[in-house]
């Protein structure tokens, strides 16, 4: 692991510029990291700098925790396979006083009302799901197989580090948390098109440095086809937080007996959209970052066990506001597994209620498998201002 300094004497955090193509705000960052981040940075599509986020790690050809700005195209392996993943946060006018003695009786609760793991869904479609496939249509039809799962999926957490959280910030109000994307379907309709951008550039015997990093040009057919359905799964994937908090906001209310929603932040962490950066309008990619525009209101979830953070955007130029999406990994989830147990697992939930019994299940979700999140905060301080710190109480996860 090669850790950077990216503060000035004076202690302010400032990005570390590798080459003129790549800055970063990362100090805790591998080579490995900087070195996939270099190949795509030089693409010629790409306009000006990559920037890198204090969580960026190797991903799927672009690193998570990257921010790309492209001309006259898109990569789709770029904005990843869970199209439009992100976090919502909703504040409620309750406080830790007015929580039950006990919480354990609420992780079923939610259990029943979200459900959530590998394929998980609805035992029937939603009138929701009903509603807003027949007012939102992707560019590919959904037909048969792929029809039904958009249906069933549409309110369903996944599993991974897809999460349930109750939270008090550092007044003790209460807060649900919830991070998941556009499930199934959007997985299915991005690995489509990651296909068909590989075919192309073979076809037009494009010269990259990683297959991953293939890419549509403004203007084409396919481009167009994968602007509509990456749109379509973005909706998606908001959507169905909505509904997930919706749900879970009705069981923690009757739960508790009493109280409301104050506010609801609902944020993308994998997206793409044209943008106006210097009077150029570009296509800005964020894989694992939010958007931090001039008082964008965002959600930076740390890893189980951890700490988030409602934060609010600075507008950060640099960074093409934008900033992390949260902890990211420092081991893999094969690494993690080898290096810690069950036991590890329950340790560093202590005091939490969470899935004890699943823990065997959940260790590659263990806090020491991702970056401090403290330190991440830290490293980014001039891309957003910390509005609510949030230390949970319960967590629920799909296995």
């Amino acid at each position: 692991m090669s850790t950077t300094s990216n503060a000035n004497e004076e202690g302010r955090t400032v990005p570390t510029t590798i080459n003129p193509k790549l800055i970063s705000w990362a100090s805790d960052i591998d080579p490995g990291t900087i070195r996939q981040a270099e190949k795509t940075a030089r693409l010629p599509i790409v306009e000006g700098h990559v920037a890198l986020m204090p969580d960026a790690h190797v991903g799927l050809g672009a690193t998570v925790g990257s921010v790309i700005p492209t001309n006259g195209a898109v990569i789709p392996a770029a904005v990843g396979v869970d199209i439009g993943c992100g976090m919502i946060a909703a504040e409620l006018d309750l406080t830790a006083a007015q929580l039950p003695d006990s919480l354990d009786p609420l992780l079923g609760r939610i259990a029943r009302a979200v459900p959530a793991g590998v394929g998980q869904g609805h035992a029937d479609v939603s009138r929701a799901a009903d509603r807003f496939l027949t007012t939102h249509r992707p560019a590919t039809e959904l037909t048969g197989k792929l029809a039904m799962k958009a249906a069933k999926q549409f309110g369903s957490l996944g599993s991974g580090n897809h999460f349930f959280e109750l939270c008090l910030d550092e007044r003790d109000h209460v807060w649900v948390v919830l991070h998941s994307g556009s499930r199934g379907i959007g997985n299915q309709l991005a690995q489509m098109h990651i296909g068909r951008a590989r075919g192309l550039a073979k076809a037009m015997e494009l010269r990259l440095e990683d297959r991953d990093l293939a890419y549509f040009l403004e203007g084409t057919e396919p481009f167009q086809a994968y602007i509509a359905d990456m749109g379509w799964a973005q909706d998606y994937a908001r959507a169905n937080r909505d509904q997930m908090m919706d749900r879970a906001m009705r069981e923690v209310l009757a739960f508790v007996g009493t109280g409301r929603e104050v506010q609801r932040i609902n944020c993308h962490h994998n997206f793409t959209q044209r943008e106006e950066h210097g009077g150029r309008w570009l296509w800005i990619t964020r894989k694992g970052a939010i958007k931090a525009d001039v008082d964008d209101l965002g959600v930076i979830p740390g890893s189980m066990g951890t700490r988030s953070y409602i934060v609010r955007g600075k507008g950060s130029a640099e960074s093409w506001t934008s900033c992390s999406h949260g902890a990211g990994r420092r081991h893999s989830r094969t690494a993690a597994k080898k290096l810690y147990d069950a036991d590890d697992l329950a340790e560093a939930m202590a005091g939490k209620v969470w899935q004890a019994d699943q823990a065997a299940k959940l260790v590659d979700e263990i806090p020491a498998a991702y970056k401090d999140i403290d330190q991440v905060m830290a490293d980014q301080a001039d891309l957003v201002d910390v509005l609510h710190e949030l230390h949970q109480v319960l967590n629920y996860k799909g296995t």
